[in-house]
């Protein structure tokens, strides 16, 4: 079966630094697929590879077998790869459904009176729809700069499933996230995923990827060195010593950070 997203011998240097070294990974449709790694073995770079806001040296990215253009990140989000960031990126002076109304128009430049006058009421209906989903329908109308950060990732969540991706890259969604609301966006994903959506997360919260994700695959040093399922991948030893030079404590503690 042809992956829904494929990645081939991608490399990619900056200056003297390799950040990817013909890393090649494959997501197959209909899955929840984790990526970790230590801090600088490539997970963004390749992220932003993927998603266009970097051009890669060498190699190719495939979406539904057919390889993806040299585009913008608006050209790639529009064949069907949404993306959030380690960092959410929300308008903060905009409504919560504000910032959504924005997310219909899929341009990032659309300001407070565009947003307000060029949604539809099928647009309206669909962000209202989203709010619910994420939990967030009752900060509708809360500047989104007021929302805790759990809330802004599920904002950031909602804004791009406006379009539908087929595929949902999700950068460190636990990231600086109390552990409810951690709990909340893991449920958000196995809903959306038992509807079909697939999902691609970089995540340094090891219990949250080995109890979310149907298979992991590890990067180390700009290359995927392992992939396979959770329990198979956290008992590597490759993985192990690519973390933490034998010592597995955090990897495989209950609730671990993987940071290094």
């Amino acid at each position: 079966m042809t992956p829904l997203l494929e990645v081939s011998g991608v490399s990619k240097s900056f200056g003297g630094l390799r950040a990817l070294d013909n890393c090649s990974i494959a997501v197959a449709e209909g899955e929840i697929a984790g990526l970790i790694g230590p801090n600088g073995s490539g997970k963004t770079t390749l992220f932003n590879v993927i998603t266009g806001y970097v051009r890669p040296d060498s190699g190719t990215v495939a979406f539904r077998g057919l390889p993806v253009p040299a585009a913008s990140p608006a050209g790639v989000f529009r064949l069907g790869i949404g993306r959030t960031f380690q960092i959410t990126r929300i308008f903060g002076r905009l409504s919560v459904m504000e910032n959504m109304l924005v997310a219909t128009q899929r341009h990032e430049s659309w300001w407070r009176s565009v947003a307000r006058s060029a949604a539809s009421r099928a647009e309206r209906g669909r962000a209202a729809e989203l709010l619910e989903f994420v939990g967030l329908a009752r900060f509708a109308g809360t500047p989104a700069g007021r929302l805790s950060y759990g809330q802004r990732k599920l904002l950031e969540l909602a804004y791009v499933l406006v379009a539908d991706p087929a595929v949902v890259l999700l950068d460190e969604p636990a990231g600086g996230v109390n552990p409810t609301l951690v709990n909340e966006i893991a449920e958000r994903v196995r809903e959306l995923n038992r509807a079909g959506k697939t999902f691609l997360i970089v995540e340094h919260n090891m219990e949250l990827v080995m109890s979310l994700c149907h298979r992991v695959t590890v990067m180390h040093q700009g290359a995927a060195i392992v992939s396979g399922p959770p329990e198979a991948v956290r008992a590597d030893p490759r993985v192990l010593d690519a973390y933490l030079g034998g010592e597995d404590d955090e990897l495989v503690g209950a609730g671990g950070d993987a940071r290094g």
